[in-house]
């Protein structure tokens, strides 16, 4: 297969030879680049290459190369493929694509913003074995999948600028998102750094699923021989793949267990090899981003296929540096879901589709928040809070258990929600909760605060640094210490203007009729 020459590979060591090799072979390599001039010798005597540099900037400046293939150390993955996008070209970077998960969605919006191609080298995703074994799990061959483990061990190589966590994991964690075709809602990480401090050698990283299957990945690059293990356990049957076995990769036991009276019987049966094409998985990613650059089709791997392995990778690496700590990634996480790494989400929270958490913040378990929410920094949400849909909760806000806001509720900075009437230190009162609802659209002002056990009615506004002692009105407008009523607000916020018992929105003509003293109620819901 002889492709037009239009593709330059950025590094060219360990790893970055082998795709020098690739796109030689498919005809399609232009020029290479390494800052060692020894590495780039190696590669023109060994494949006739006419072209070669040891600035990437001449790549990125030549108007032949379209697409870039960057295999450079980890952390310079970001800053080359960024400066590649911008430079019109399409690109190719190894895993993990960036070091930071800001970093990553910049790569990504950019390549979006500038109609570019960005693929991401998770290679076993073209493997034609893993792809067989997808095949088999979609099937439903094995049945429903309950549990999936990954072994990838080695003697060395050793890295002193990443661990064995960013080096060999992302490998693992892009296929089991591929078989399971579902993020993780929980994971946790442990590992010891024997050889280099602050490197980790060995690391085992364990996933659920909302779909309540699990899986875990064992990587070390202290052991004594090469291992590249992944093993599927069905309710019906198991799978080994073992890249490492060079006549049967894939193997499928019919593995059952049967309960006599109350005890469970395992039972041991057939053993299937299971066949599949023995292409190069390298050469056939390869091929991919040329077709990808050539028919402007979007890759297997792409931008956000990387971004999802990252948020992983870094939701794994807290989790370590906080000794092993169980990381929700939410419920309902879709990959739409934004949880900041500084932000703590306690395993048994759930949250909406389209819902931010920015830095700093904290959300216990049993906290149930609605879709396209946006959560501020340093935000504490108590456990068993309740949060509608799109409401917006300012930096600084706290809300205690008891607490429920409905759709459309907007939280201004600092303010805060309590919960106990009567606290002391030393009398424990949680049985004494008292509940606080926030009507539908209803707005709290700036450090305002809501004592517990009342309910704000709906589009409601408290004006900043309130304290609110009593159930408040829909529609009505309070502020003070205690609050107190000064007027009624409109469904958009703006202030009505009374006349007799009727009372109309400068805004939007939205009318309104008095119904006794401390209440109202709309008498049209159309614009005038």
């Amino acid at each position: 297969m002889k492709m037009k020459k239009n593709i330059s590979v950025i590094g060219c060591g360990y790893w970055g030879r082998n795709l020098v090799r690739n796109f030689h072979e498919l005809g399609a390599l232009r020029t290479v680049c390494d800052i060692d001039p020894e590495a780039t010798h190696k590669m023109i005597e060994k494949y006739d290459i006419n072209n070669s540099t040891t600035n990437f900037a001449d790549i990125l400046n030549d108007k032949k190369t379209e697409g870039v293939v960057i295999a450079t150390p980890s952390e310079l993955h970001y800053r080359i493929a960024r400066e590649a996008i911008e430079s019109g070209k399409d690109v190719f970077v190894e895993k993990p694509m960036a070091l930071k998960v800001e970093e990553g969605e910049i790569l990504n919006a950019l390549a979006v913003k500038n109609n570019r191609i960005l693929m991401v080298g998770h290679l076993l995703e073209y493997h034609p074995g893993i792809l067989k074994l997808k095949e088999i799990i979609d099937a439903g061959d094995l049945g429903k999948i309950n549990y999936i483990y990954s072994n990838r061990l080695n003697f060395g190589k050793f890295r002193t600028e990443e661990s064995i966590l960013w080096s060999f994991a992302p490998h693992d964690i892009s296929v089991i998102l591929l078989l399971l075709g579902e993020n993780p809602t929980e994971i946790s990480a442990s590992g010891a750094d024997y050889v280099s401090k602050g490197v980790m050698d060995v690391t085992v990283t364990a996933l659920k699923f909302a779909s309540g299957a699990s899986a875990h990945i064992f990587v070390s690059w202290l052991h004594p021989y090469k291992e590249q293990k992944l093993i599927v356990i069905g309710d019906k049957k198991m799978a080994v793949f073992d890249d490492m076995n060079l006549k049967n990769k894939i193997l499928v036991y019919n593995q059952k267990v049967n309960w006599k009276g109350r005890v469970p019987v395992p039972q041991k049966e057939s053993l299937e090899e299971v066949f599949f094409s023995e292409e190069e998985p390298l050469k056939l990613e390869c091929k991919h981003f040329i077709e990808c650059i050539e028919k402007r089709t979007t890759p297997r791997t792409d931008g956000n296929n990387g971004l999802r392995v990252l948020r992983i990778l870094h939701s794994f690496q807290r989790s370590l540096e906080e000794r092993g700590r169980v990381i929700s990634l939410g419920k309902n996480d879709n990959g739409n879901v934004f949880i900041h790494e500084s932000s703590f989400v306690d395993p048994g929270c759930e949250i909406g589709e389209g819902t931010k958490v920015w830095h700093f913040s904290h959300l216990m378990r049993g906290a149930k928040l609605g879709k396209n929410c946006n959560i501020g920094q340093n935000v504490f949400i108590g456990e068993n809070v309740t949060i509608g849909n799109n409401v917006k909760i300012q930096n600084n806000v706290s809300l205690y258990e008891g607490v429920n806001l409905e759709d459309d509720v907007f939280c201004g900075p600092s303010a805060v929600f309590t919960n106990i009437k009567t606290p002391r230190s030393h009398v424990s009162r949680k049985n004494e909760y008292a509940a606080t609802t926030v009507g539908k659209g209803a707005t709290i002002g700036a450090n305002a605060t809501i004592m517990c056990g009342v309910t704000i009615g709906e589009y409601a506004f408290i004006g900043a640094g309130t304290v609110v002692t009593k159930d408040v009105p829909a529609y009505a407008l309070v502020y003070g210490v205690p609050a107190v009523i000064h007027g009624w607000v409109c469904d958009c916020g703006v202030r009505l203007e009374e006349k007799k018992d009727i009372l109309t929105c400068p805004r939007c003509n939205l009318k309104y009729k008095k119904r006794g003293k401390n209440s109202i109620s709309k008498i049209n819901v159309e614009s005038r």
